[in-house]
C-alpha cells in the first residue's frame, strides 16, 4: 500500500502539466453509487470510468474541456471544466426518462465494448430484470443470466447455471464481497437472490480479471443498494408463492443510510388447512437482506451489509410407525467494508467477511415401544480479509493489486444414530479446516490507440493440515480495433479451485457436500482460451459479439458408482460413517464451442439474442469403463429470445422464447430383482431376520441417451398508475404459453404385450401451462 502511495505521489510531482481530475458519480437524490459510468473527454478522445465503488480517475493535460459522463438508464451530463490544478469533481445522474420516440444518440456517450480488452463479460440493467418474464412472478437474476449464451440450467425451473460446461459449483457467486454457497431457494427452483435489493450485477464467463479466484467457470458478482440518502422509499408485492417487500432511507440525511429487504413463501399456510392432524406436509423459505454505510468524508466510507435465508421441509406420518422428518438449510453473510482514497489516483477497498452454508436433515420416529433418531449436518463456513487497490496513473493506464486470505472450516459429515433395535449409539462430527490466500496484481493499459490489453497474474496458496498448494495463474485479454466500433479479441485464463461439490443429482440440492482440497484430493485447475469479434453499433443502439472458446479441466471430482451423499454403510445393523475420500474418483473434462450475442440494453425496444454451439466431454478413469462420455448438460444447441417493449409509459410488455438440445441421462439396458444371503432388521415389522433384497441394473455407457429437445416461450405485461403517494403496479404472465410437454426425467418401466414384458421410457413433465399475477406497491 505504503509502496502504490509513494508512486502516485511521485508520479503526481513528475507531471507537471498535468492535472488529475477524479470524484465520484452516484445517482441523483439517492446518493447511490454507480459502477461502470462512462467518463468521457471528446476533445482529447480519451475517458474512462468509475470503478465498482463509482469512483473515478482522469489524469490528462491541464486545459477547459467538456466531459461527458454517462451510463445505461440514466440522462446523460455534459459539463464544461477548466482544468488548472488537480480537481474533485462530484455528480449525480438523473435515472433516464422513458421517450418514446426515437432520439439521436451521441456515440461517445455509450459504453463500448469494442474498446474494452474484456471480453466474455456479461451485464444486465438491473431495469431489465424487473421486466423480464419470471417463472411463477418470482424476479431471479441467475435465471435471466441462463437466457445469454453459453449459460444454461440443469433441469426445467432450476436456478443452477451450468458456464461453458462446467459444473455448478464452479461458479463464484459474490453479494457484496461474501461468497454465497447455495443459491436455492425451493430445491433448486428459486435463487436466494432479491432483484429488489440489487444495485448492479455482472459475470464474466472467461477472461477473468486477476482479482478473481477460485473457481474455474464464471464469476458473478453482485452489489446490493445502499439506501436511499434523503427520503424513506419502499416497495411492497404479493404473488402466488411469496410475498416481499423493501424499506431504505436516510439515517443522516446525505451522510448515511439503510436498506431493509425480506421475502418468504406462504405455501406452508396454504397447504395447511387441507392436511389431517396425523398426516402433515410443509415447505416455506424465507430470506432476508440489509445494508448500512456511513459516510465519514469524502475520502472514507464505512458499509455494512448481510444476507440471511433458510429453507424449511417437513414431512410427519402415522402408519404401523410414526415418523417425523425435517430438512433445513440456509446461508448467512457478512461484510464490513472500508473504502478509503489516498489521493486522486489511489483508491482502496478493505473488506472482513463472514460466509456460512449449513444443510441439517433430522428424523425422529417410534417403531413399536421403540424410539430411533437419526441427525445429518453438513456445512462449510468461512472467515476472509480482503484488499483490493486501484491505482490511475493517466487514462490509458489502470493498475489494481491486492490479496484475500480465507480460513475455510469444512463439515461433510456430522452423523448421528440412536436406535434400540440396532442397540447403538453413533456420534461422529469431523471438521476440516484449511487456509487459502491469494495475491493479484492486474494492468489495464491501451497501447498505440489500437490496442486494449488486460495483463494479470494471481498466485493462489492453500494449506491443508502438512499439504500445501502453490499454484501461479496467469491471465491476459485484449481487444485490437479493426475499424471504428469494430474489434478483434482473445483471452488466456488460467484457473485453480480448492473446494469441490459433491453431488449426485447434478441440480444444486441441499444434499451436495462441500469439501476440501486435501493430501489426496488433488484442486481443480483449468486453462481456458476465447478468441471472437466484437460490434458496436451506437447510432442503432445495439452491440454483437462472436466468441469460441475451448477450456480443459483437470482433477474433477465425482462419486464413484453407487456412492450417495449419506456417506454410510449400507446394513444398519453395522452403522458407520465412510470417509466421503473413499467415495469419489477424479478425472478430466474438456469443452468447447462458440457464441453469439445480438443485445440493446435500453430504449423503448431493449432485449437480446442468443446463440451457443457446444459440446461438454467428461473422462474419469473409474466411471463408464474408463471411456469417455457426454456430461449431462451436454447441449449441442441453445437458442434464448428476449424481448422488452414499452407500449406505453405505463405498460410494458416482454416476452422469452427458448430453445436448447436435451440433456443426456443414463438408461439402463437390462435390470432385474435379486435376494441375497444378507440378513437385515426391518423395522416395519419388527424382524431382525429380513433377507436383503437388491435391484440390479446394468448400464452399458454413462449418459447414453439424449433426452428430447427443449423449448417454450414466456410473456409478461405490466400495467404501473400513479397514485397520489406511491405507484401501483399489476404484473401477469404466462409460462410456457403454448404447453410444451418438456421432459424433466425419464422413468423406465414395463408393460405386458402378448404376454411378454416390454420395456417402456416414461417422460415425466413437470411445468405445464401457468399463468401468475403479482400485484405491487412502490413509495
Amino acid at each position: 500500500v505504503f509502496f502504490l502511495v509513494f508512486i502516485g505521489e511521485t508520479n503526481s510531482q513528475n507531471q507537471v502539466h498535468k492535472s488529475t481530475l477524479s470524484g465520484y458519480v452516484k445517482e441523483k437524490g439517492s446518493g447511490e453509487l454507480l459502477p461502470g459510468v462512462t467518463v468521457y473527454i471528446p476533445s482529447l478522445q480519451t475517458g474512462t470510468s468509475t470503478n465498482a465503488y463509482g469512483f473515478y480517475s482522469l489524469t490528462i493535460p491541464k486545459g477547459q474541456y467538456e466531459v461527458i459522463f454517462s451510463f445505461v438508464g440514466y440522462e446523460a451530463l455534459i459539463t464544461k471544466l477548466n482544468l488548472v490544478n488537480n480537481q474533485e469533481f462530484s455528480l449525480g445522474l438523473d435515472p433516464a426518462q422513458l421517450k418514446l420516440e426515437e432520439v439521436e444518440i451521441i456515440a461517445e456517450q455509450q459504453e463500448k465494448i469494442s474498446e474494452q480488452a474484456q471480453m466474455s463479460l456479461v451485464k444486465v440493467p438491473v431495469q431489465q430484470l424487473k421486466d423480464i418474464p419470471a417463472f411463477l412472478g418470482e424476479k431471479d437474476v441467475l435465471k435471466v443470466l441462463q437466457l445469454m449464451p453459453g449459460i444454461q440450467s440443469g433441469n426445467e425451473g432450476s436456478s443452477g447455471l451450468y458456464v461453458r460446461g462446467g459444473g455448478p459449483d464452479q461458479n463464484l457467486l459474490i453479494l457484496d464481497d461474501a461468497i454465497v454457497y447455495n443459491a436455492n431457494h425451493l430445491f433448486g427452483f428459486f435463487s436466494v437472490f432479491n432483484g429488489d435489493a440489487l444495485k448492479s450485477v455482472e459475470m464474466y464467463k472467461g477472461g477473468f480479471p486477476a482479482r478473481f479466484g477460485g473457481r474455474l467457470s464464471s464469476v458473478v458478482k453482485m452489489d446490493m443498494k445502499e439506501g436511499h440518502k434523503e427520503e424513506y422509499h419502499g416497495k411492497a408485492a404479493i404473488g402466488i408463492v411469496s410475498a416481499n417487500g423493501v424499506f431504505e432511507g436516510p439515517i443522516v440525511k446525505n451522510k448515511s443510510s439503510f436498506l431493509l429487504s425480506g421475502r418468504r413463501t406462504y405455501i406452508d399456510l396454504l397447504a395447511r388447512p387441507f392436511m389431517s392432524a396425523d398426516e402433515k406436509a410443509g415447505y416455506y423459505f424465507y430470506d432476508l437482506n440489509a445494508k448500512l454505510n456511513y459516510e465519514f468524508s469524502p475520502r472514507d466510507k464505512l458499509y455494512l451489509s448481510g444476507y440471511f435465508g433458510r429453507d424449511q421441509a417437513m414431512v410427519k406420518y402415522f402408519l404401523k410407525w410414526s415418523t417425523e422428518a425435517e430438512l433445513y438449510w440456509g446461508n448467512a453473510t457478512g461484510t464490513l467494508r472500508w473504502n478509503h482514497l489516498f489521493n486522486n489516483k489511489l483508491f482502496a477497498n478493505t473488506a472482513l467477511i463472514f460466509s456460512d452454508y449449513e444443510f441439517e436433515i433430522d428424523v425422529n420416529g417410534k417403531h413399536f415401544s421403540d424410539d430411533f433418531k437419526l441427525e445429518y449436518k453438513s456445512g462449510i463456513r468461512n472467515y476472509t480479509l480482503k484488499i483490493d487497490l486501484d491505482y490511475l496513473p493517466n487514462p490509458y493506464h489502470h493498475i489494481r493489486a491486492g490479496t484475500q486470505i480465507t480460513l475455510h472450516q469444512f463439515t461433510p459429515t456430522a452423523f448421528v444414530v440412536e436406535d434400540k433395535l440396532i442397540d447403538k449409539l453413533v456420534n461422529e462430527k469431523k471438521v476440516y479446516q484449511s487456509f487459502e490466500t491469494g495475491f493479484y496484481i492486474e494492468d489495464n493499459l491501451r497501447l498505440f490507440k489500437k490496442l486494449n490489453i488486460d495483463v494479470g497474474m494471481r498466485l493462489s496458496h492453500f494449506i491443508y493440515e502438512n499439504k500445501q498448494y502453490v499454484k501461479a495463474e496467469p491471465r491476459f485479454s485484449a481487444a485490437y480495433q479493426l475499424k471504428p466500433n469494430l474489434a478483434a479479441k482473445a483471452s488466456f485464463a488460467s484457473m485453480n479451485q480448492y473446494i469441490h461439490l459433491l453431488s449426485n443429482s447434478g441440480v444444486g440440492l441441499p444434499t451436495d457436500l462441500w469439501v476440501s482440497s486435501t493430501d489426496k484430493v488433488k484442486p481443480q485447475s483449468s486453462h481456458q482460451i476465447a478468441w471472437g469479434l466484437a460490434w458496436d453499433f451506437p447510432e442503432r443502439n445495439f452491440a454483437v459479439t462472436l466468441e469460441s472458446y475451448y477450456k480443459r479441466s483437470q482433477n474433477v471430482i465425482a462419486y464413484k458408482e453407487g456412492a450417495t451423499f449419506l456417506l454410510v454403510n449400507d446394513d444398519p445393523a453395522k452403522v458407520k460413517p465412510v470417509e466421503w475420500q473413499q467415495n469419489i474418483t477424479s478425472g478430466s473434462g474438456t469443452y468447447y464451442g462458440a457464441e453469439l450475442l445480438l443485445q440493446r440494453k435500453f430504449g423503448r425496444l431493449s432485449g437480446w439474442v442468443g446463440y451457443t454451439l457446444s459440446w461438454a466431454k467428461l473422462h474419469f478413469a473409474d466411471l463408464n469403463h474408463g471411456e469417455p462420455f457426454f456430461a449431462k448438460n451436454d447441449r449441442r444447441h441453445d437458442i434464448s429470445i428476449v424481448g422488452i417493449y414499452k407500449l406505453k409509459k405505463n405498460i410494458t410488455l416482454s416476452l422469452s422464447w427458448v430453445y436448447g438440445s436435451g440433456n443426456n441421462y443414463t438408461l439402463g439396458k437390462r435390470d432385474y430383482f435379486a435376494l441375497t444371503h444378507q440378513l437385515i432388521p426391518d423395522f416395519r415389522w419388527g424382524r431382525t431376520d429380513f433377507p436383503k433384497s437388491e435391484w440390479i441394473i446394468d448400464y452399458e455407457e454413462k449418459n447414453n441417451f439424449r433426452a428430447e429437445a427443449y423449448h417454450r416461450l414466456d410473456v409478461n405485461i405490466q400495467f404501473s398508475k400513479k397514485k397520489k403517494r406511491w405507484t401501483r403496479i399489476w404484473e401477469f404472465g404466462i409460462y410456457n404459453v403454448y404447453n410444451r410437454r418438456n421432459p424433466f426425467f425419464y422413468m423406465q418401466s414395463f408393460k405386458e404385450e402378448d404376454g411378454n414384458l416390454v420395456g417402456v421410457l416414461e417422460k415425466v413433465t413437470l411445468f405445464p401451462f401457468l399463468p401468475s399475477v403479482n400485484y405491487r406497491i412502490e413509495f
